[in-house]
């Protein structure tokens, strides 16, 4: 298998990875805000950065790393609602190891929120590339 053929197989996974870096901060950083300057609780700061970064993620997704296809308002909305529909399976795995690990436990919040993301991001990866944007034909 040449160069040419492995980029095109995995094309999806370097610009999959910046904007998984990118929403990953969106994520850490709007959590940090509403935590710790606003004083938010942590399942308040846990939804407030789910919603932001999921935002983010849906705009980047669309356009740079899946080439979406859809087109006509019907596709796009069920494209949309295929998108927050698993980010919402995902986000409920980040609220419930916030809850367990940082508000039973007492471990470090940011810690937590961090390891946390790393499982978020690879069952994201799998959910876009497999069901959400997936190509026709």
């Amino acid at each position: 298998m040449n160069i040419k053929n492995l980029w095109d197989k995995y094309r999806d996974i370097l610009p999959y990875g910046v904007f998984g870096v990118l929403t990953t901060i969106v994520n850490i950083g709007t959590y940090w805000f509403f935590a710790h300057p606003v004083g938010g609780s942590v399942m308040v700061s846990t939804v407030l950065a789910w919603i932001a970064s999921v935002l983010f993620a849906y705009l980047t997704n669309r356009k740079w790393v899946f080439h979406s296809e859809a087109r006509t308002g019907k596709e796009v909305g069920k494209e949309i609602v295929s998108f927050f529909s698993c980010r919402l399976a995902t986000g409920v795995l980040d609220w419930v190891c916030m809850f367990v690990f940082v508000d039973l436990c007492g471990w470090n919040d940011v810690l937590i929120k961090c390891v946390a993301n790393v499982l978020v991001i690879v069952l994201n990866y799998v959910t876009s590339k497999l069901v959400i944007f997936r190509h026709k034909g």
